[in-house]
Protein backbone atom coordinates (compact mmCIF):
# COMPACT_ATOMS: atom_id res chain seq x y z
CA UNK A 1 0.00 0.00 0.00
CA UNK A 2 2.72 2.50 1.20
CA UNK A 3 4.31 2.13 -2.25
CA UNK A 4 1.22 2.54 -4.32
CA UNK A 5 0.52 5.65 -2.22
CA UNK A 6 4.25 6.71 -3.09
CA UNK A 7 3.43 5.92 -6.84
CA UNK A 8 0.56 8.30 -7.15
CA UNK A 9 2.14 10.83 -4.62
CA UNK A 10 5.31 11.00 -7.57
CA UNK A 11 3.16 11.14 -10.46
CA UNK A 12 1.18 14.28 -9.07
CA UNK A 13 4.91 15.55 -7.74
CA UNK A 14 5.73 15.07 -11.58
CA UNK A 15 2.65 16.90 -13.20
CA UNK A 16 3.08 19.68 -10.60
CA UNK A 17 7.00 20.64 -10.68
CA UNK A 18 7.69 23.95 -8.36
CA UNK A 19 4.22 23.98 -6.39
CA UNK A 20 5.75 23.03 -2.92
CA UNK A 21 2.46 24.00 -1.06
CA UNK A 22 -0.06 22.65 -3.64
CA UNK A 23 1.93 18.91 -3.10
CA UNK A 24 1.88 19.66 0.86
CA UNK A 25 -1.41 19.64 0.65
CA UNK A 26 -1.98 16.77 -1.62
CA UNK A 27 -0.38 14.51 0.42
CA UNK A 28 -1.81 15.33 3.65
CA UNK A 29 -5.24 14.52 1.99
CA UNK A 30 -4.10 11.20 0.23
CA UNK A 31 -2.26 9.92 3.19
CA UNK A 32 -5.16 9.81 5.36
CA UNK A 33 -8.20 9.12 2.47
CA UNK A 34 -6.26 6.57 0.84
CA UNK A 35 -7.27 3.63 3.10
CA UNK A 36 -10.67 4.63 2.61
CA UNK A 37 -10.06 4.98 -0.96
CA UNK A 38 -8.99 1.54 -1.13
CA UNK A 39 -12.16 0.20 0.27
CA UNK A 40 -14.45 1.74 -2.72
CA UNK A 41 -13.76 0.01 -5.59
CA UNK A 42 -16.23 1.91 -7.24
CA UNK A 43 -14.18 5.04 -6.32
CA UNK A 44 -11.00 3.62 -7.86
CA UNK A 45 -13.26 2.69 -11.32
CA UNK A 46 -14.27 6.26 -11.42
CA UNK A 47 -10.59 7.38 -10.40
CA UNK A 48 -11.69 10.27 -8.44
CA UNK A 49 -8.60 10.57 -6.74
CA UNK A 50 -6.90 11.07 -9.50
CA UNK A 51 -9.66 13.63 -10.85
CA UNK A 52 -10.37 15.14 -7.62
CA UNK A 53 -6.53 16.36 -7.78
CA UNK A 54 -6.73 18.07 -11.30
CA UNK A 55 -8.57 21.73 -11.04
CA UNK A 56 -11.22 21.87 -13.58
CA UNK A 57 -9.67 24.95 -14.54
CA UNK A 58 -6.69 27.40 -14.04
CA UNK A 59 -7.20 31.14 -15.63
CA UNK A 60 -3.93 33.53 -15.37
CA UNK A 61 -3.87 36.69 -16.71
CA UNK A 62 -2.13 39.81 -16.87
CA UNK A 63 -3.48 43.19 -14.75
CA UNK A 64 -2.13 46.14 -16.18
CA UNK A 65 -2.61 49.71 -14.34
CA UNK A 66 -1.89 52.75 -13.16
CA UNK A 67 0.08 54.54 -10.16
CA UNK A 68 -0.59 57.36 -8.98
CA UNK A 69 2.35 59.26 -10.39
CA UNK A 70 1.56 58.44 -14.30
CA UNK A 71 3.05 55.40 -15.00
CA UNK A 72 1.79 51.97 -15.76
CA UNK A 73 2.29 49.05 -13.45
CA UNK A 74 1.84 44.99 -14.62
CA UNK A 75 0.50 42.32 -12.30
CA UNK A 76 -0.59 38.86 -12.82
CA UNK A 77 -4.20 37.97 -11.74
CA UNK A 78 -5.23 33.78 -11.50
CA UNK A 79 -8.41 31.73 -10.57
CA UNK A 80 -8.19 28.55 -10.02
CA UNK A 81 -11.98 27.00 -10.13
CA UNK A 82 -11.20 23.47 -8.58
CA UNK A 83 -14.05 21.57 -8.11
CA UNK A 84 -17.77 22.16 -8.99
CA UNK A 85 -18.78 19.10 -8.28
CA UNK A 86 -21.13 20.43 -5.32
CA UNK A 87 -22.12 23.77 -6.29
CA UNK A 88 -20.54 26.83 -7.79
CA UNK A 89 -16.41 27.72 -7.19
CA UNK A 90 -16.56 29.32 -3.89
CA UNK A 91 -13.25 30.87 -2.33
CA UNK A 92 -11.14 34.09 -2.07
CA UNK A 93 -9.32 36.36 -4.03
CA UNK A 94 -5.91 36.82 -2.53
CA UNK A 95 -3.62 40.27 -2.95
CA UNK A 96 -0.41 39.77 -1.47
CA UNK A 97 3.46 39.62 -3.52
CA UNK A 98 3.52 35.67 -2.13
CA UNK A 99 0.73 34.76 -4.23
CA UNK A 100 2.10 31.92 -6.98
CA UNK A 101 -0.26 29.12 -8.52
CA UNK A 102 0.96 27.06 -6.01
CA UNK A 103 -0.42 28.82 -3.25
CA UNK A 104 -3.74 29.12 -4.68
CA UNK A 105 -3.55 25.60 -6.02
CA UNK A 106 -3.25 24.65 -2.16
CA UNK A 107 -5.82 27.20 -1.29
CA UNK A 108 -8.41 25.87 -4.06
CA UNK A 109 -7.89 22.18 -3.21
CA UNK A 110 -8.00 22.78 0.51
CA UNK A 111 -10.84 24.90 -0.21
CA UNK A 112 -13.30 21.84 -2.02
CA UNK A 113 -12.94 19.46 0.95
CA UNK A 114 -13.84 22.87 3.21
CA UNK A 115 -16.65 23.93 1.55
CA UNK A 116 -17.94 20.13 1.82
CA UNK A 117 -18.01 20.30 5.05
CA UNK A 118 -20.37 23.13 5.64
CA UNK A 119 -22.69 20.57 3.27
CA UNK A 120 -23.38 24.27 2.03
CA UNK A 121 -24.06 23.70 -2.08
CA UNK A 122 -20.63 25.66 -2.93
CA UNK A 123 -17.60 24.30 -4.79
CA UNK A 124 -13.84 24.63 -4.41
CA UNK A 125 -12.18 27.91 -5.76
CA UNK A 126 -9.30 30.15 -5.55
CA UNK A 127 -7.77 33.12 -6.64
CA UNK A 128 -5.82 36.64 -6.47
CA UNK A 129 -2.68 38.49 -7.56
CA UNK A 130 0.42 39.20 -6.37
CA UNK A 131 -0.19 42.70 -6.28
CA UNK A 132 0.33 44.15 -3.00
CA UNK A 133 -1.95 46.43 -1.34
CA UNK A 134 0.06 47.97 1.79
CA UNK A 135 1.40 51.31 0.51
CA UNK A 136 -0.96 51.99 -1.75
CA UNK A 137 -3.59 55.17 -2.33
CA UNK A 138 -7.61 54.41 -2.40
CA UNK A 139 -7.27 55.14 -6.00
CA UNK A 140 -4.43 53.00 -7.03
CA UNK A 141 -6.34 50.10 -5.54
CA UNK A 142 -9.77 50.77 -7.03
CA UNK A 143 -7.37 50.82 -10.40
CA UNK A 144 -6.25 47.65 -9.90
CA UNK A 145 -9.71 46.38 -8.60
CA UNK A 146 -11.33 47.42 -11.49
CA UNK A 147 -8.12 46.70 -14.47
CA UNK A 148 -8.85 42.75 -12.34
CA UNK A 149 -12.39 42.66 -12.21
CA UNK A 150 -12.29 43.88 -15.94
CA UNK A 151 -11.12 40.41 -16.85
CA UNK A 152 -12.38 38.10 -14.15
CA UNK A 153 -15.96 39.02 -14.60
CA UNK A 154 -15.90 36.93 -18.14
CA UNK A 155 -15.21 33.96 -15.54
CA UNK A 156 -17.49 34.44 -12.53
CA UNK A 157 -21.29 35.15 -11.93
CA UNK A 158 -23.51 34.14 -8.92
CA UNK A 159 -24.32 30.61 -10.24
CA UNK A 160 -20.79 29.37 -12.03
CA UNK A 161 -18.04 30.83 -8.88
CA UNK A 162 -18.44 33.35 -6.80
CA UNK A 163 -15.49 34.85 -5.39
CA UNK A 164 -15.06 36.17 -1.48
CA UNK A 165 -12.46 38.63 0.36
CA UNK A 166 -8.93 36.73 1.63
CA UNK A 167 -5.45 38.28 2.95
CA UNK A 168 -5.18 41.53 1.15
CA UNK A 169 -8.49 41.58 0.21
CA UNK A 170 -11.18 43.48 2.78
CA UNK A 171 -14.26 45.32 2.27
CA UNK A 172 -12.97 48.41 0.72
CA UNK A 173 -11.62 46.01 -2.32
CA UNK A 174 -14.39 43.79 -2.48
CA UNK A 175 -16.57 47.08 -3.13
CA UNK A 176 -14.28 48.31 -6.16
CA UNK A 177 -14.56 44.90 -7.50
CA UNK A 178 -18.26 44.49 -7.06
CA UNK A 179 -18.74 47.92 -8.42
CA UNK A 180 -16.61 47.10 -11.34
CA UNK A 181 -18.76 44.02 -11.55
CA UNK A 182 -22.24 45.96 -11.59
CA UNK A 183 -20.56 48.53 -14.50
CA UNK A 184 -19.70 45.65 -16.88
CA UNK A 185 -22.42 43.74 -16.50
CA UNK A 186 -25.34 45.65 -15.56
CA UNK A 187 -26.54 43.48 -13.20
CA UNK A 188 -26.87 43.76 -9.30
CA UNK A 189 -26.17 39.59 -8.20
CA UNK A 190 -24.91 38.17 -5.57
CA UNK A 191 -21.27 37.35 -7.51
CA UNK A 192 -18.92 38.02 -4.46
CA UNK A 193 -19.00 37.82 -1.12
CA UNK A 194 -17.85 39.64 2.34
CA UNK A 195 -19.92 43.34 0.50
CA UNK A 196 -20.50 46.00 2.75
CA UNK A 197 -24.21 45.41 4.49
CA UNK A 198 -25.48 48.37 2.45
CA UNK A 199 -25.41 46.25 -1.10
CA UNK A 200 -25.76 42.57 0.22
CA UNK A 201 -23.71 41.63 2.87
CA UNK A 202 -23.91 39.33 5.70
CA UNK A 203 -23.97 40.66 9.30
CA UNK A 204 -20.67 39.04 11.42
CA UNK A 205 -18.64 37.88 8.03
CA UNK A 206 -15.81 39.63 9.02
CA UNK A 207 -15.62 37.70 12.18
CA UNK A 208 -16.91 34.44 11.08
CA UNK A 209 -13.71 32.75 10.53
CA UNK A 210 -12.82 33.34 14.04
CA UNK A 211 -16.26 32.77 15.25
CA UNK A 212 -16.29 29.61 13.81
CA UNK A 213 -12.81 28.50 15.10
CA UNK A 214 -13.84 28.83 18.53
CA UNK A 215 -16.95 27.12 18.25
CA UNK A 216 -14.89 24.61 16.86
CA UNK A 217 -12.09 24.59 19.47
CA UNK A 218 -15.01 24.32 22.02
CA UNK A 219 -16.75 21.22 20.48
CA UNK A 220 -13.04 19.49 20.86
CA UNK A 221 -12.96 20.47 24.20
CA UNK A 222 -16.63 19.38 25.03
CA UNK A 223 -15.54 15.97 23.65
CA UNK A 224 -12.62 15.36 26.37
CA UNK A 225 -15.14 16.66 28.99
CA UNK A 226 -13.35 20.35 29.12
CA UNK A 227 -14.61 24.00 28.85
CA UNK A 228 -13.12 27.01 27.04
CA UNK A 229 -13.56 29.30 30.47
CA UNK A 230 -10.56 30.35 32.12
CA UNK A 231 -8.04 28.83 28.93
CA UNK A 232 -5.31 30.88 28.08
CA UNK A 233 -4.57 31.06 24.47
CA UNK A 234 -2.58 32.21 21.98
CA UNK A 235 -3.40 33.27 19.35
CA UNK A 236 -0.98 34.49 15.55
CA UNK A 237 -1.58 37.31 13.45
CA UNK A 238 -4.03 40.31 13.90
CA UNK A 239 -6.52 40.23 11.14
CA UNK A 240 -9.65 39.84 10.66
CA UNK A 241 -9.55 36.01 12.05
CA UNK A 242 -7.31 37.16 14.97
CA UNK A 243 -9.66 39.52 15.92
CA UNK A 244 -12.97 37.15 15.38
CA UNK A 245 -11.05 34.52 17.51
CA UNK A 246 -10.07 37.41 20.15
CA UNK A 247 -13.69 38.69 19.81
CA UNK A 248 -15.82 35.36 20.87
CA UNK A 249 -12.57 33.36 22.71
CA UNK A 250 -13.00 36.80 25.31
CA UNK A 251 -17.02 36.35 25.25
CA UNK A 252 -16.51 32.41 26.57
CA UNK A 253 -14.37 33.15 29.23
CA UNK A 254 -10.97 32.44 27.78
CA UNK A 255 -7.89 34.98 27.96
CA UNK A 256 -6.05 35.64 25.13
CA UNK A 257 -2.67 36.70 25.67
CA UNK A 258 -0.61 36.76 22.41
CA UNK A 259 -0.99 38.52 18.42
CA UNK A 260 1.47 38.86 16.39
CA UNK A 261 2.74 40.50 13.22
CA UNK A 262 5.20 40.71 9.96
CA UNK A 263 7.38 42.73 12.93
CA UNK A 264 7.30 40.12 15.71
CA UNK A 265 4.57 39.60 18.78
CA UNK A 266 2.94 41.30 21.61
CA UNK A 267 2.06 39.18 25.20
CA UNK A 268 0.17 40.50 27.25
CA UNK A 269 -0.53 38.38 30.38
CA UNK A 270 -3.77 40.92 31.33
CA UNK A 271 -5.68 39.10 28.22
CA UNK A 272 -6.83 40.90 25.29
CA UNK A 273 -10.31 41.76 25.82
CA UNK A 274 -12.83 45.42 26.12
CA UNK A 275 -11.30 47.95 24.13
CA UNK A 276 -8.49 46.05 23.09
CA UNK A 277 -9.82 43.90 20.98
CA UNK A 278 -11.48 47.14 19.00
CA UNK A 279 -8.53 48.66 18.75
CA UNK A 280 -7.23 45.48 16.13
CA UNK A 281 -9.30 47.27 13.91
CA UNK A 282 -7.97 50.95 14.05
CA UNK A 283 -4.71 48.95 13.74
CA UNK A 284 -5.72 47.02 10.98
CA UNK A 285 -7.34 49.93 9.06
CA UNK A 286 -4.01 51.87 9.84
CA UNK A 287 -2.16 49.85 7.11
CA UNK A 288 0.83 50.06 8.73
CA UNK A 289 1.15 46.35 9.22
CA UNK A 290 2.78 46.09 12.50
CA UNK A 291 1.39 45.12 15.87
CA UNK A 292 4.46 47.07 18.53
CA UNK A 293 1.90 50.11 18.32
CA UNK A 294 -0.87 47.72 20.49
CA UNK A 295 2.33 47.24 22.74
CA UNK A 296 3.22 50.85 23.21
CA UNK A 297 -0.89 51.77 24.20
CA UNK A 298 -1.55 49.10 26.47
CA UNK A 299 1.75 48.27 27.80
CA UNK A 300 2.48 44.64 26.76
CA UNK A 301 5.86 43.27 26.36
CA UNK A 302 7.04 43.09 22.46
CA UNK A 303 9.24 40.42 20.71
CA UNK A 304 10.53 41.88 17.87
CA UNK A 305 11.50 39.05 15.12
CA UNK A 306 9.39 36.14 17.06
CA UNK A 307 7.06 33.93 16.75
CA UNK A 308 4.49 33.57 20.00
CA UNK A 309 4.67 29.97 20.54
CA UNK A 310 7.21 30.34 22.78
CA UNK A 311 4.66 31.11 26.03
CA UNK A 312 3.00 29.14 28.54
CA UNK A 313 -0.44 28.66 27.06
CA UNK A 314 -3.20 25.90 26.74
CA UNK A 315 -4.55 26.01 23.54
CA UNK A 316 -2.72 27.93 20.38
CA UNK A 317 -4.32 29.00 17.31
CA UNK A 318 -2.30 29.95 14.33
CA UNK A 319 -4.83 32.76 12.81
CA UNK A 320 -1.56 34.35 10.04
CA UNK A 321 -0.77 32.30 7.03
CA UNK A 322 0.16 28.93 6.09
CA UNK A 323 3.68 26.79 7.38
CA UNK A 324 3.31 29.83 10.14
CA UNK A 325 4.09 27.13 13.10
CA UNK A 326 6.66 24.66 12.43
CA UNK A 327 8.10 21.27 14.26
CA UNK A 328 10.14 23.35 17.01
CA UNK A 329 7.09 25.50 17.54
CA UNK A 330 5.06 22.67 18.36
CA UNK A 331 7.44 21.14 21.04
CA UNK A 332 7.98 23.86 22.75
CA UNK A 333 4.17 25.06 23.05
CA UNK A 334 4.30 20.97 24.25
CA UNK A 335 6.52 21.36 26.30
CA UNK A 336 5.45 24.18 28.48
CA UNK A 337 1.76 22.14 28.61
CA UNK A 338 -0.18 23.55 25.75
CA UNK A 339 -2.97 20.84 25.10
CA UNK A 340 -4.62 21.52 21.99
CA UNK A 341 -3.23 23.43 18.47
CA UNK A 342 -6.35 24.30 15.97
CA UNK A 343 -5.53 25.94 12.62
CA UNK A 344 -7.77 29.17 12.08
CA UNK A 345 -5.13 29.87 8.95
CA UNK A 346 -5.05 27.90 6.14
CA UNK A 347 -1.90 24.81 6.60
CA UNK A 348 -1.10 27.25 9.42
CA UNK A 349 1.70 23.99 10.30
CA UNK A 350 4.32 22.17 8.51
CA UNK A 351 3.36 18.65 7.47
CA UNK A 352 6.27 17.94 10.12
CA UNK A 353 4.70 20.20 12.89
CA UNK A 354 1.38 18.39 12.10
CA UNK A 355 2.41 15.13 12.56
CA UNK A 356 3.83 16.05 15.62
CA UNK A 357 1.13 17.25 17.29
CA UNK A 358 -1.40 14.63 15.73
CA UNK A 359 0.78 12.31 17.99
CA UNK A 360 1.58 13.99 21.16
CA UNK A 361 -2.00 16.49 21.75
CA UNK A 362 -5.01 17.49 19.78
CA UNK A 363 -5.09 19.23 16.81
CA UNK A 364 -7.56 19.65 14.09
CA UNK A 365 -6.73 21.29 10.93
CA UNK A 366 -7.95 24.21 9.05
CA UNK A 367 -10.31 23.14 6.75
CA UNK A 368 -12.25 22.11 9.60
CA UNK A 369 -11.40 25.04 11.82
CA UNK A 370 -11.41 27.66 9.79
CA UNK A 371 -14.57 26.92 7.83
CA UNK A 372 -17.30 29.30 9.33
CA UNK A 373 -15.75 32.21 7.30
CA UNK A 374 -16.95 30.09 3.83
CA UNK A 375 -19.93 28.93 5.47
CA UNK A 376 -21.25 32.59 6.57
CA UNK A 377 -19.98 33.69 2.48
CA UNK A 378 -22.68 30.67 2.36
CA UNK A 379 -25.04 32.11 3.68
CA UNK A 380 -24.06 35.44 2.53
CA UNK A 381 -25.20 33.69 -0.74
CA UNK A 382 -28.78 32.17 0.57
CA UNK A 383 -29.47 35.63 1.93
CA UNK A 384 -29.13 37.44 -1.74
CA UNK A 385 -30.97 34.52 -3.56
CA UNK A 386 -33.94 35.63 -1.09
CA UNK A 387 -33.15 39.37 -1.47
CA UNK A 388 -33.25 39.74 2.65
CA UNK A 389 -31.13 40.29 5.43
CA UNK A 390 -30.97 38.21 8.63
CA UNK A 391 -30.07 39.62 11.85
CA UNK A 392 -26.71 38.93 13.57
CA UNK A 393 -27.80 36.52 16.08
CA UNK A 394 -29.64 33.84 13.28
CA UNK A 395 -26.65 34.07 11.04
CA UNK A 396 -24.30 33.31 14.44
CA UNK A 397 -26.52 31.10 15.23
CA UNK A 398 -26.62 29.19 11.69
CA UNK A 399 -23.02 29.35 11.83
CA UNK A 400 -22.80 27.53 15.42
CA UNK A 401 -24.73 24.98 14.11
CA UNK A 402 -22.66 24.28 11.14
CA UNK A 403 -19.46 24.31 13.16
CA UNK A 404 -21.24 21.86 15.76
CA UNK A 405 -21.88 19.78 12.37
CA UNK A 406 -18.47 19.73 10.93
CA UNK A 407 -17.45 18.55 14.12
CA UNK A 408 -19.45 16.06 14.11
CA UNK A 409 -18.18 14.75 10.74
CA UNK A 410 -15.04 14.77 12.14
CA UNK A 411 -15.89 12.18 14.75
CA UNK A 412 -17.76 10.25 12.55
CA UNK A 413 -14.71 9.23 10.54
CA UNK A 414 -11.95 10.36 12.88
CA UNK A 415 -12.37 8.51 15.80
CA UNK A 416 -10.23 5.70 16.49
CA UNK A 417 -11.02 2.46 18.45
CA UNK A 418 -8.86 4.04 21.35
CA UNK A 419 -11.24 7.15 21.80
CA UNK A 420 -8.60 9.48 20.32
CA UNK A 421 -9.82 11.63 17.67
CA UNK A 422 -8.10 11.90 14.47
CA UNK A 423 -9.13 15.29 13.13
CA UNK A 424 -7.05 15.46 9.95
CA UNK A 425 -8.40 12.38 9.36
CA UNK A 426 -12.05 12.69 10.33
CA UNK A 427 -11.85 16.26 7.87
CA UNK A 428 -10.62 14.84 5.21
CA UNK A 429 -12.61 11.76 5.14
CA UNK A 430 -15.68 13.34 5.28
CA UNK A 431 -15.40 16.32 2.87
CA UNK A 432 -13.75 13.74 0.15
CA UNK A 433 -16.65 11.09 0.78
CA UNK A 434 -19.65 14.27 -0.46
CA UNK A 435 -17.03 15.48 -2.69
CA UNK A 436 -16.36 11.85 -4.49
CA UNK A 437 -20.02 10.93 -3.90
CA UNK A 438 -21.08 13.65 -6.40
CA UNK A 439 -18.22 13.14 -8.96
CA UNK A 440 -19.52 9.54 -8.99
CA UNK A 441 -23.12 10.72 -9.59
CA UNK A 442 -22.88 13.15 -12.13
CA UNK A 443 -20.14 11.01 -14.77
CA UNK A 444 -17.15 11.68 -16.07
CA UNK A 445 -17.27 15.29 -16.18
Amino acid sequence: MARTIEAFLNEVAQKNPNEPEFLQAVEEVVETVWEYYLEHPEYMKSKILERIVEPERVIMFRVPWMDDSGQVQINRGYRVEFNSALGPYKGGLRFHPSVTLSALKFLGFEQTFKNALTTLPMGGGKGGSDFNTKGKSDNEIMRFCQSFMTELYRHIGSNTDVPAGDIGVGGREIGYLFGQYKRIKNEFTGVLTGKGVDFGGSLIRPEATGFGAIYFVEEMLKARQDSIKDKTIAISGFGNVAWGAVKKASERGARVVTLSGPDGYIYDPAGISGDKIEYLLKLRASNMDVIEPYAQKYNAEFYPGAKPWQQKVDIAIPCAIQNEMNEHDVAQLIENGCTLIAEASNMGLTAEAADLAAEKITFAPGKAVNAGGVAVSGLEMSQNSMRMYWPANEVDHRLHQIMENIHHTCLKYGKGKNGKINYVKGANIGGFVKVAEAMLAQGLV
